[in-house]
């Protein structure tokens, strides 16, 4: 079966920055779509950012797209994101998944979850 586990959260200071991982295991990481969600305390899950097959195209919600950067090293089965410039309003549970569509931005269009990784930012 595959899996999913994400690295990399914890607490930071408002302007730090975090990078976090998300080790696959199981199928055939090479031929999904991967991305990243979120869902902060009160509100719904969040499309964050995907990235394609081989990395050459990405996507970003606007609220992070001059902040933070979505890649992928095939080899490793592992998908990253960067988050520089981090703000209170990022502070949520970030999971990562694997896409069933071309860089999908809605939770019905990934087939598999992490359990996720808690990213708290203070002011």
């Amino acid at each position: 079966q595959v899996q999913l586990v994400e690295s990399g959260g914890g607490l930071v200071q408002a302007g730090g920055s975090l990078r976090l991982a998300c080790a696959a295991s199981g199928g055939t990481f090479s031929s999904y779509t991967m991305a990243w969600f979120r869902r902060a305390p009160g509100k719904e899950r969040e499309f964050v950012a995907a990235i394609s097959r081989t990395g050459d195209t990405t996507k970003y919600t606007d609220s992070v797209k001059d902040r933070f950067t979505i890649s992928r090293d095939n080899a490793r089965t592992t998908v990253y994101l960067r988050m520089n410039r981090l703000k209170p309003d990022d502070t949520a549970v970030y999971y990562c998944a694997r896409g069933r569509y071309v860089l999908g931005v809605t939770p019905n269009t990934y087939d598999y979850w992490g359990q996720g990784t808690q990213v708290t930012v203070s002011s």
